[in-house]
């Protein structure tokens, strides 16, 4: 009995677990380098034509802005409902990893956008005016100052993130997306597995003190 338990344990690892924990990492790691990116970007528009901005534009502004909390207003759940044709186009499938992403991907950028840009901010205005008397660009105002000054911020605001994709991919894995979050439901969850419930919970728990690890490292180094 002792010996069933342990090969159902270990096939129960290799064919379910193991793949399920590759593609959580996976969806967090894509999720966070483009949804930085993307959401970089947003900021660095929102800030340029906001009404203390280099470019002040309120029309473009309030476009961006607009946009942004139109996605921070949805839950995860039902964004991902909301954007299953886009998703479909966009990645030729509406279930998988690939197609988990990228909704993972919009709700991240709208969330990073907020967080740089209010990272970037908060940098003395004296500081850029100083800076700017110097006859540096807007461009290096922007990337060479601001976010230079802002990095510590940002970098919190980036792990934040990541805290947050990792539990929206437990909410995708509901909708087929795999990972972690369908072992819990299919295999804890639907079939009354308490162990694999508290598995799976354990897993998602270390993820998060990893993370926050990575990110008081970081923030040190930049500090």
């Amino acid at each position: 009995m002792s010996q069933f338990l342990t090969e159902y344990q270990m096939n129960f690892w290799k064919r379910i677990l193991r793949p399920a924990f590759a593609a959580t990492i996976q969806m967090v790691l894509i999720t966070t380098l483009f949804g930085a990116l993307l959401g970089f970007l947003i900021a660095v528009v929102l800030l340029v034509t906001g009404k203390d901005g280099i470019r002040p534009n309120r029309f473009i502004y309030g476009v961006f802005s607009f946009i942004v909390n139109v996605i921070r207003s949805f839950p995860f759940l039902i964004l991902m409902i909301f954007l299953l044709p886009f998703t479909k186009f966009v990645a030729g499938t509406s279930i998988g990893v690939k197609a988990a992403v990228v909704p993972l991907i919009v709700s991240a950028a709208a969330f990073i956008a907020k967080l740089i840009e209010n990272a970037m901010k908060e940098v003395d205005k004296g500081l850029i005016e100083a800076m700017r008397s110097f006859g540096i660009s807007e461009a290096q105002v922007v990337f060479r100052v601001m976010l230079s000054e802002a990095m510590p911020s940002v970098v919190s605001g980036i792990i934040l993130a990541m805290v947050s994709i990792l539990g929206c991919t437990a909410m995708a894995g509901a909708m087929g997306a795999g990972g972690i979050g369908s072992v819990a439901v299919t295999y804890g969850y639907q079939k009354f597995n308490t162990p694999v419930m508290v598995l799976t919970a354990v897993i998602l728990i270390v993820f998060v003190e990893i993370i926050e690890w990575i990110g008081r490292w970081v923030y040190r180094k930049l500090k």
